[in-house]
């Protein structure tokens, strides 16, 4: 079981056409499962290449 250690949300807009319809569209955040000092973590992305540098 990976603990949650981001509190990112999907971001909402609309996607337009060339006819200016609109559909409602997320853009789910890049959520990866890393070990953190022998325990499972759900962090994002950046949030892991961040900790890479600093480790």
């Amino acid at each position: 079981m990976a603990t949650k250690a981001t509190n990112k949300k999907p971001l909402f807009g609309n996607r337009r056409s060339h006819a200016l319809n609109a559909t409602r569209h997320a853009q789910k955040p890049n959520l990866q499962k890393k070990t953190i000092n022998g325990q499972k973590v759900v962090i994002s992305a950046r949030e892991a290449k961040a900790s890479k540098k600093v480790a």
